[in-house]
């Protein structure tokens, strides 16, 4: 049995993104700031987007199924399934979101 050595720090940093592409921190209401709160406000919007999507779809196939058009059951099943996902996803980053904003409104300033 071998025991293999601990890599060093340099060696894990070369394989995690560089700090760059996380993108800078800056204070509130500066331009670098209103740019991660729309790029997180496009994000948000394309996950509502894409939900939505989802329970559309699974809403066509219980129809096809209840018509008698859906061959298989699985698929529609597994549809659904994914799409309640999603859904329970969206309400919990919702959650998140109302716990955080109530937390910042009882700052006291």
């Amino acid at each position: 049995m071998t025991i293999q050595a601990i890599a060093p720090v340099e060696a894990l940093s070369a394989a995690l993104p560089a700090a760059a592409t996380l993108g800078p921190v800056a204070a509130p209401g500066t331009a670098v700031a209103s740019r991660v709160g729309a790029d997180f406000g496009a994000w948000l919007e394309n996950r509502v987007g894409e939900a939505n999507d989802k329970l559309l779809q699974a809403d066509r196939l219980v129809q096809k199924l209840a018509l008698g058009e859906a061959d298989n059951l699985h698929q529609v099943m597994m549809a659904l399934d994914e799409a309640k996902l999603s859904f329970n996803l969206l309400v919990q980053v919702r959650n998140k979101l109302l716990d955080a904003y109530s937390d910042v409104m009882r700052m006291q300033v």
